[in-house]
């Protein structure tokens, strides 16, 4: 499938890339160079590195072409916050273009200041563009404070049943 084209209106949200409304927080793409800040804020606030993780990630994202869905934010030229996405075009049995939001990682140093607000604002303007109308994401039941963030930015329970199975040891 082919990525639709770019809607040539650009109403009130439409941004350039770095304009976010946000009072100084600037957003872009991410940068394999971003490597190294992604994993502190990481582990800032999971407590563990996940190099290994984060490098598969970010390469992945590096490889993709076209839609910027792997985010960057700044604040005075430091990075703030990181979001990783793709865009699914009918696998797992989605009937429609989808992007999902991968990871999402704000610095505790700058909470409070609307940086995941910022990177999601941008994610949702350039999904917009060419016509992507489904974000999807999945957030551990037990994280709240991430649900609740999720939820101010209009996330809802999604009509789709996740099932779970352990493996563990006979």
């Amino acid at each position: 499938m082919t990525i639709p084209k770019m809607n040539k209106q650009i109403d009130e949200l439409a941004r350039e890339p770095g304009v976010t409304g946000f009072e100084g927080v600037s957003v872009r793409d991410l940068r394999p160079t971003d490597l190294d800040g992604i994993i502190k804020i990481d582990a800032r606030v999971s407590k563990r590195s996940r190099r290994e993780y984060y490098q598969k990630k970010l390469g992945e994202a590096m490889r993709e072409t076209g839609v910027r869905v792997s985010l960057a934010a700044e604040i005075d030229g430091a990075l703030a916050g990181f979001l990783l996405g793709k865009l699914y075009f009918g696998e797992f049995g989605l009937p429609e273009p989808t992007a999902i939001v991968d990871s999402i990682g704000v610095d505790p140093l700058y909470r409070g200041r609307h940086v995941g607000a910022a990177l999601l604002a941008q994610l949702e303007t350039n999904l917009r563009a060419i016509g992507i109308e489904t974000l999807q994401t999945q957030v551990d039941w037990n994280h709240l404070e991430l649900i609740g963030f999720l939820g101010s930015h209009g996330f809802a329970p999604a009509p789709v049943l996740c099932l779970h199975k352990h493996l563990g040891a006979h």
